[in-house]
């Protein structure tokens, strides 16, 4: 029987796009992508989910690229830009499942521990939780499995009685390798069908 629902922040309740800022940057659809694609890229955003701090982060590039030393800098200076808001269906799911009472809830994020405070004063959501294992204050990050048995391990939860939900699949199979049910999440409409089906919601 599931007790425990664990979430994914960033693409499941957050929407967080670098995107959304550097669309103000850019004038040009293929520049900025090849910015974000050569530059600014997931990799080097892992490492500062993974512990890196933003300044060692920032002068990395700043000495690999020193062409795009504005746009560079712009990431974290303008970082909050990059907040979308809340995903309004995730979270009017996530209201309802709290209001059941029959759940523990804890959200397990890739994040840096620099940025992590901005989400919390803007989101009020995130006080539901009944714990959050952010990756920059751990210093590990998803996939690893050390990382999901930081939360287990920290919050007595049994794998067998939980069920995570992610937009990432390289995410979802290293949970289910640690005997976690799972749900890769798409949109609310899906998440809130897969949910039923369950007998969860």
């Amino acid at each position: 029987m599931i007790q425990t629902i664990i979430f994914d922040l960033g693409g499941v309740l957050i929407d967080w796009n670098p995107e959304y800022l550097y669309r103000k940057l850019f004038t040009d659809e293929t520049e900025m992508r090849h910015f974000l694609e050569n530059v600014c890229t997931p990799d080097w955003n892992e490492e500062q989910d993974g512990g890196r701090t933003i300044r060692e982060a920032t002068d990395y590039l700043l000495a690999k690229h020193p062409e795009h030393a504005e746009n560079i800098r712009a990431f974290y200076n303008r970082w909050p830009e990059m907040l979308g808001g809340a995903i309004a269906g995730t979270v009017a799911i996530f209201k309802e499942l709290k209001e059941t009472g029959k759940y523990q809830f804890y959200a397990l994020t890739n994040w840096s521990a620099e940025t992590f405070p901005v989400a919390l004063e803007q989101f009020d959501f995130l006080g539901w939780f009944d714990g959050i294992v952010v990756s920059g204050t751990e210093k590990d990050r998803k996939p690893f499995a050390s990382f999901y048995q930081t939360l287990l391990n920290r919050y007595q939860v049994h794998p067998e009685e939980a069920i995570f939900i992610d937009d990432n699949l390289r995410n979802i199979r290293a949970a289910e390798a640690l005997g976690i049910a799972s749900i890769p999440f798409t949109t609310p409409e899906a998440l809130r069908a897969d949910l039923q089906a369950r007998g969860i919601l």
